[in-house]
């Protein structure tokens, strides 16, 4: 289909909002490649959340050189693909970290100093979709899916990181198209995924996406 050659978009979205399962659902509707988080090779995942503000910036550089990785290999191969998480929501967790007293201001700094020399050699996506799930909605799925090194995310974790989103949203929607989309309102990853192609076709950004309209 030429609409989505070199196609490359980025599920954005709080922990546990369904990234993974929407970009299943939009690499199989749109026939293009997929990339994952790095979630269960993740070496670094168990220690960080044992002990965060030790394991902050060893986590967050890790986390940003495996997705620069994934980011690098999709522009290299040319194909259209769908990326579970964006590079540039590492920012969002860092800055975070280094709000609420998580990350020193030294490894904050540094962190940023690589990201902006890293941002040099990035391909902005065509296209951003965000899950929009709310703080209690996250915790609740998290402690629903049972990840053993995830047990100590607290609500005022959760929080702090959807405020960091919704201003990285508004941020990032001035250089990068943005559909925004309301996951409560949709039965399946499937439906959502042809609501989002014929969002992307209509250019209909910037807007709440809710359940498919055919009279629309």
């Amino acid at each position: 289909m030429s609409s989505f050659e070199n196609l490359f978009i980025g599920i954005a979205g709080m922990i546990g909002a369904g990234k993974s399962t929407l970009a299943t659902a939009l690499a199989e509707h749109l026939s293009i490649d997929v990339y994952y988080e790095p979630v269960e090779d993740n070496e670094y995942l168990a220690d960080f959340y044992a002990d965060t503000a030790k394991y902050s910036f060893a986590m967050q550089v890790y986390l940003l050189n495996r997705r620069f990785q994934q980011h690098q290999e999709i522009i290299w191969r040319g194909r259209s693909a769908v990326q579970d998480r964006t590079i540039y929501e590492d920012s969002i967790f860092a800055k975070m970290l280094a709000d609420v007293g998580l990350m020193d201001e030294r490894d904050y700094r540094t962190y940023q100093s690589l990201f902006q020399h890293m941002s040099n050699f990035m391909c902005k996506p065509n296209l951003i979709v965000y899950l929009d799930v709310k703080p209690e909605a996250s915790f609740e799925r998290i402690q629903m899916r049972s990840r053993g090194v995830e047990s100590g995310i607290s609500l005022e974790y959760l929080q702090a990181l959807y405020r960091g989103y919704e201003e990285f949203i508004g941020d990032i929607s001035r250089v990068i198209p943005v559909i925004r989309v309301d996951y409560e309102r949709f039965g399946t990853a499937a439906e959502m995924a042809e609501l989002i192609e014929r969002e992307y076709l209509d250019h209909s950004f910037l807007r709440e996406a809710t359940r498919f309209d055919p009279t629309r």
